[in-house]
């Protein structure tokens, strides 16, 4: 589809990083690579984390709902990229890119929301274990996790109306492989973003909010896991604490610095690296980083995958009649 074609059209033309089609081919291949993975990974740790007796404390619950706000996060756009670049097309309807800025901010936010959740809830763990059934008891995990998807809905509503609100004109050409605010600010002719601008600076405060809290547990953590005698205390806390504490980092530094810096002209690397970094990679690492350095959790999926083979072999046997 050309850009001339996408003047008269109510949509926009998605055209990732790169403008020859080799490349977006290669391009959308390793997104479905990467998404059938990260897509893989969530799953594996919301089966287990719904099935195991063992991992229903309120860490797995938590871990559960991020694994599934990181499936969800991922289900918004890698999709949409890799149809539209194997149909090369490369189009977008207005309606699917505004539910595309509604669903990937209001996911952004709650993930954060459950990050900070997440640190709160390893800060009563260990620093006022006496506490912690108290304090994370079931009801009221569940209405952190209620609060915090609530929050992330009304993130979305607010990001979309200032969006709706304004006028786009031009080529309509978003170097992105999704609907990302920035890009399309780029392509506003009107000065009505400025409410979406307000709210950029709005949710970046909140961010940091967020972070500061999110600092001040693992403060307190390692504080405490300082004064365990136990060499294998500490190196359990911090095979804990640490990945969570990477992937608050990571998550959040990317995104603002995605969000804060000015957009240019054309599009460059550094974008290109940013968008991957904010949108692609955590959703994807996030089950091998709490996976690999979970001991319970690798467990639960070596017990998982011992009961398909047993499953599988019994149903082979039942038609072979051979067992």
């Amino acid at each position: 589809m050309t850009a001339r074609n996408i003047t008269t059209m109510s949509g926009f033309l998605l055209m990732g990083f790169s403008d020859n089609h080799d490349l977006q081919i290669l391009q959308a291949l390793l997104f479905l690579v990467t998404y059938l993975l990260g897509s893989a990974g969530n799953f594996i740790i919301i089966t287990i984390t719904t099935l195991d007796p063992q991992l229903q404390s309120p860490m797995y619950y938590f871990l559960k709902h991020l694994s599934i706000l990181d499936l969800s996060s991922l289900s918004v756009t890698v999709p949409q990229y890799v149809d539209s670049s194997l149909a090369r097309s490369g189009y977008i309807s207005y309606g699917q890119c505004m539910m595309q800025v509604f669903f990937f901010t209001a996911l952004a936010w709650t993930e954060m929301t459950i990050l900070t959740v997440m640190s709160y809830d390893r800060y009563v763990a260990i620093c006022l274990p006496l506490h912690y059934e108290v304090i994370m008891s079931p009801r009221k995990c569940t209405w952190a996790v209620a609060a915090v998807w609530l929050s992330g809905s009304i993130t979305g509503t607010l990001y979309t109306a200032s969006i709706l609100s304004i006028r786009f004109c031009g080529d309509k050409i978003i170097h992105q492989f999704f609907c990302d605010v920035p890009q399309l600010l780029k392509i506003s002719c009107s000065n009505d973003y400025i409410g979406v601008v307000k709210m950029t600076a709005f949710m970046s405060v909140l961010d940091f909010a967020c972070f500061m809290g999110i600092a001040f547990s693992y403060c307190q953590i390692f504080s405490t896991v300082l004064r365990i005698p136990s060499a294998e205390g500490r190196s359990k806390v911090f095979s804990t604490c640490l990945p969570h504490l990477f992937v608050v980092s990571f998550f959040l530094s990317t995104g603002i610095c995605a969000y804060l810096k000015p957009t240019s002209d054309s599009p460059t690397a550094l974008d290109f690296i940013l968008s991957i970094f904010y949108t692609v990679l955590p959703p994807t690492l996030n089950p091998v980083i709490y996976g690999l350095r979970n001991e319970s959790l690798k467990r639960a999926v070596k017990k998982l995958l011992l009961s398909a083979e047993f499953v599988g072999k019994n149903y082979f046997c039942f038609f072979v009649h051979d067992c």
